[in-house]
């Protein structure tokens, strides 16, 4: 089969489609016909060196996929998955390809309504902002988000559901545009983050209290702001690092705020903490999907071949949403 790989860590140049052993569902697994995969930016730290898939996972990237079971393995619930279901995955590794194999939990159906190219996008943004905002960050209904990289793919999902779900939102983007694009997803405040103070903005928005959770995927220098825009038991979750100086944080201000400073990843915890997320999101985001209340938003579809200059584009930080490749 055709796959998207990596001969060695560089700039987008080095992604190569090769021909590589097409996998075969072991126990409890199921195979999934790719039509589409989503880009996400631990792919490209992958490309670059910075993010090794875990053992067992295929080597090329792609975190989630779209497409059609074409192989059920042994073990699976009887009934759970059939061949022809139309589906989409959260995966370890291996989504740049025109088949991947995953652990039958960690597979959604394609909503009610969404367009099965579209369906590759949602379930890593899904997952992580599920687990991170509302998981583990607990965020409650009137409590406020502030989200950083607001028209990002991960930023679009969390204004959406946590205006869905009853809290207000403050987004950050790089421009008038992209502030006037998270205010249209139902962020309440944006924050052109080049121009403006956002520390200043949450505290401005929420008379001087400060937000309950930060969705930070900077870190370095703005974990220190992130703590200085936080209410009094707010919860900062740190789910990626672009700003890769050491985080300074204030000792004294994290305990007299009662606050928490939490780091996350995805693909590295345990595959029955990842099937528990994804049964969640099941839960609670699909039929929010469902009904329209949340959309996927697609800033591009690049066919597989193009997977380069796919990444090119996630790297100029230009786009709305989410980035997809077209496999079938």
């Amino acid at each position: 089969m055709r796959a998207v790989v990596v001969p060695q860590p560089g700039d987008a140049e080095v992604l190569t489609v090769a021909d590589v052993p097409e996998p075969q569902p072991g126990p409890g697994e199921v195979r999934i016909r790719v039509i589409a995969a989503g880009l996400n930016g631990a792919d490209l730290s992958q490309r670059r060196g910075f993010y090794p898939p875990p053992p067992g996972a295929p080597e090329w990237p792609g975190l989630e996929a779209s497409g059609v079971i074409d192989a059920v393995g042994p073990d699976v619930e009887p009934g759970r998955w059939s061949e022809g279901d139309l589906v989409c995955a959260l995966l370890p590794g291996g989504g740049y390809a025109e088949y991947v194999t995953v652990d039958a939990g960690l597979v959604l159906p394609v909503p009610p309504g969404v367009d099965p190219v579209e369906a590759a996008g949602l379930p890593e943004v899904a997952a992580t902002v599920w687990s991170n905002v509302f998981d583990l960050g607990a965020l409650a209904p009137g409590e406020t988000l502030l989200v950083h990289g607001g028209s990002s793919g991960i930023g679009s999902m969390a204004i959406q559901l946590a205006h869905a779900l009853g809290s207000p939102v403050i987004a950050t983007a790089g421009s008038p545009e992209k502030a006037a694009f998270c205010r249209g997803l139902g962020a309440d405040a944006a924050v052109d983050y080049r121009t403006d103070d956002f520390v200043a903005a949450v505290r401005a928005f929420t008379d001087g209290r400060g937000t309950d959770v930060v969705l930070d995927i900077v870190g370095g220098a703005y974990i220190a702001r992130d703590l200085d825009a936080l209410a009094t038991g707010g919860r900062i979750m740190s789910i990626a690092v672009r700003d890769r100086t050491p985080a300074a944080v204030d000792m004294g201000l994290l305990m007299s705020k009662r606050a928490r400073l939490q780091g996350t990843t995805m693909r590295a915890r345990p595959l029955a903490e990842r099937v528990g997320i994804v049964a969640a999101v099941r839960e609670h985001v699909w039929p929010l999907l469902a009904s329209g209340d949340v959309r996927p938003v697609i800033d591009s579809v690049f066919p597989l071949a193009d997977a380069a200059q796919a990444h090119r584009r996630m790297e100029s930080s230009a786009h709305l949403g989410k980035i997809l490749l077209r496999v079938s």
